[in-house]
């Protein structure tokens, strides 16, 4: 379903999901305005079209002993499709690396790593990542702190921008 198929009781859904994943469905089919069989039809919905690709908790990591946050961009030897594919490959098996996105230009990946400790990190930088095959080149950035961690998207947004083009 293209984002235009979604109606608005669809976008609603997303939207209070998004904020709160934790609701019940009859809570959730209060605040969306429809009673609570169509809501969860919808939701079951949603989630088979992949709109909803899972729940979870957001937990704070550095209550849990996280202490380092650490942006690494990392540039590659080859950009081939399969050594760009084995390198997002070694991503997914690193526990470390919590994001791992491709760009353009001078850098081919940025990872969002988490550490307990600066040494943790290190060993993981010197240990795996800077000898994995077809680095070339790591340049590391430690997050001091953190002014905004929103995740999602930005559903007033959408909402505006369909209001307009309407």
């Amino acid at each position: 379903m293209p984002t235009t198929r979604l109606d608005p009781i669809d976008r609603k859904i997303l939207a209070e999901l998004q904020a709160d994943g934790r609701m019940t469905n009859v809570e959730l089919a209060k605040r969306v305005g429809i009673s609570a069989p169509p809501c969860l039809r919808r939701v079951r919905t949603l989630e088979e079209s992949g709109y909803i690709r899972g729940y979870h908790a957001e937990v704070d990591a550095r209550e849990l002993g996280f202490e380092v946050q650490v942006y690494a961009m990392v540039g590659l030897q080859s950009q081939a499709e399969s050594d760009l594919s084995a390198f997002e490959g070694l991503c997914r098996g690193w526990p470390l690396v919590r994001e791992c996105n491709m760009l353009n230009g001078e850098v081919d990946f940025i990872l969002k790593c988490v550490a307990p400790d600066l040494s943790t990190f290190q060993s993981f930088l010197t240990g795996e990542l800077l000898t994995a095959p077809n680095v070339a080149s790591v340049k590391t950035s430690l997050v001091i702190r953190s002014a905004k961690d929103e995740p999602g998207v930005p559903f007033d947004v959408l909402e505006e921008r369909l209001n307009r083009s309407a």
